[in-house]
């Protein structure tokens, strides 16, 4: 007998547990546990003033957004926000559920010119992992 599946379902809500969509043996799970990513305040604390302009996106997000880009191969910065946002494993990674807005694939490359051009900031992260690690 042919079944056809109804695609009515599309627009039911649901709860959901952000934890229970990442599979425990996902890559990001066993970054997530070896790696304090805290360090990264610290390293970039004087590249952003305390009293003026709008609120920035958190630097430890942008700096986690270039390592899936680096880790999963994303060929571009656009592509790789095309990935966070329908990847739960990426969203938990971030920090993200669905409901939260993905950063726009311009503001790093705008946080690369505005802030960290000319800089060893990147080098210094990295190699702080790769001591980590």
């Amino acid at each position: 007998m042919l079944t056809r599946h109804q695609m009515n379902n599309r627009e039911n809500i649901f709860i959901m547990d952000m934890d229970k969509l990442v599979p425990s043996n996902h890559l990001v799970r066993k970054i997530d546990k070896a790696i304090d990513f805290s360090f990264i305040y610290d390293i970039v604390e004087n590249f952003y003033a305390d009293d003026m302009g709008r609120p920035s996106i958190d630097p430890v997000i942008l700096f986690k957004i270039v390592f899936i880009q680096y880790l999963f191969n994303i060929r571009s910065m656009r592509r790789t926000i095309e990935e966070i946002e329908v990847n739960a494993a990426y969203r938990w990674f971030l920090g993200y559920d669905f409901n939260d807005v993905v950063p726009h694939f311009s503001t790093f490359g705008k946080n690369y010119v505005r802030r960290f051009e000319g800089t060893s900031v990147f080098e210094e992260i990295f190699n702080t992992i790769y001591i980590k690690l």
